[in-house]
Formats: C-alpha cells, sequence, structure tokens
C-alpha cells in the first residue's frame, strides 16, 4: 500500500474549504475551549478536569469532525469517486484525517495553554495524547463510513461523546458493581490514569501498559476502519 503526500494534502484542502462552509461542524472547535476558558476562570486545577476537557476535544474534534467529513462524501457522493481514483487506501484514509489531526492538536494546546496545565513529563504526556488522537480519529473514520449523511453522523457520535467523554464517571460505581471494572481499560480512562501516574512521578517504565493499552485501542479501530472501506468499495 503506497501513500501520496501530495493527493493527501489535496484532500486536506479541499476538507478545509467543505469544513469552514459548515457553521455547525465548525463551530463545535470552540466548545472545548469555552470549557478550558470556563475552568481557568473557576480556578479548576486538577488533572481529571484537565483531562475531562482533552476527551471532550477528542470525541468532539477528533471523531465529530472526522465523522462529518466522511459521512458528508457520502452524502454528496464523492466518496466514490475517491475509491475510483488513483489514490490509494492509506493516501484517501491519512488525507482525510489530517484536518481532524490537526484541528485537534491546536485545540488541545489551546486548553493547555487557558487552563495552564503544564505536565511534570511532556514528552509522554504528548506521546499519550498523540495514542489517543489517532484512536478517535479512527472512530470517526469509522462512524462516517456506516452513516448516509453528516445529521445521521452527529446522531451516531453521540453515545461516543458520553461513553468516552465522563465515562470516567463510571470508575466510582466499580466496587459496588465490579462487572464495570471493564471500563477502566476504556482509552480515556486510561488517559486520565496515566496523566495522575505522571504527575506522581511515574516514567516510561510505569506508564507504558498505559500507553499500551490506548495504541491497542487505536490498531483495532483503524484495522476495523480498513476493512469496512474496502467493504464499501466492494458493495458500491
Amino acid at each position: 500500500m503506497t501513500f501520496s503526500w501530495k493527493r493527501s494534502m489535496a484532500i486536506l484542502q479541499k476538507d478545509f474549504k467543505d469544513i469552514s462552509k459548515n457553521l455547525y461542524v465548525s463551530t463545535t472547535l470552540f466548545i472545548p475551549l469555552l470549557m478550558a476558558a470556563m475552568y481557568s476562570r473557576m480556578g479548576i486545577e486538577t488533572v481529571n478536569s484537565y483531562f475531562m476537557v482533552f476527551n471532550i476535544t477528542f470525541t468532539l474534534v477528533a471523531t465529530f469532525i472526522q465523522c462529518s467529513l466522511i459521512a458528508e462524501e457520502k452524502e454528496k457522493n464523492t466518496l466514490r469517486g475517491l475509491m475510483l481514483s488513483p489514490a490509494s487506501t492509506l493516501d484517501i484514509i491519512g488525507g482525510k484525517s489530517l484536518l481532524s489531526l490537526i484541528g485537534t492538536v491546536i485545540i488541545l494546546a489551546a486548553s493547555m495553554l487557558l487552563m495552564e496545565y503544564n505536565p511534570a513529563n511532556i514528552v509522554l504526556i504528548s506521546l499519550a495524547l498523540l495514542f489517543s488522537a489517532v484512536f478517535y480519529i479512527g472512530m470517526g473514520t469509522l462512524l462516517g463510513l456506516v452513516t448516509k449523511n453528516v445529521m445521521e453522523a452527529s446522531v451516531a457520535v453521540m453515545p461516543i461523546f458520553l461513553l468516552f467523554s465522563f465515562g470516567s464517571l463510571i470508575t466510582a460505581y466499580t466496587e459496588q458493581y465490579p462487572i464495570l471494572k471493564i471500563a477502566e481499560y476504556m482509552p480515556n480512562i486510561q488517559l486520565v490514569e496515566l496523566a495522575n501516574q505522571v504527575e506522581s512521578g511515574a516514567g516510561l517504565a510505569g506508564v507504558w501498559p498505559n500507553l499500551g493499552v490506548i495504541l491497542l485501542w487505536a490498531i483495532v479501530v483503524h484495522i476495523l476502519t480498513v476493512v469496512v472501506y474496502k467493504k464499501r468499495m466492494v458493495d458500491e
């Protein structure tokens, strides 16, 4: 499977033009920033609160924007044209993911500045955030492939938003309901756990299991995405 940077950049430019015309989608970018500014004004300075904003960024920017971009291509019947073009699967998925990745990185960085979050180990936190971004973008691509239009994509993203933005609240009930312990392996909860360990002085040796779980989620969702994408190529 080959990769053409030129083709991916062309897809990125097209996506940027499309998203700038869609106010409903583009305005979601400001929600995490508003929350970050509010937390800063209120003096909320806990790791859990920082990462609630980050997880909301992942679901609203990485997943929702990505899902909307793919769903819009399907709604306009232009995704089929991309599939039939000389661009490879990697070109298309990679190109369609670039805008979401850039947007996610910018919003995360801006949120950090607004909340004045200074992690004890910026390298480990950045790596964990990158792995998480890859997972959420993959989730967005997958949802976009199985939905028919932007409105349907908006509905499909809601359970993801609730589960991965506020799912860490589930851990408060694990003692009462042991079956909920499985939720501790969700990528958003692993990310918060990793961040708390880093603040306690843990290095790579202490957090690599958390990084591994997040990366595994990312790999699995992208494998599913490629499978569904190739199935769509055959079906359509």
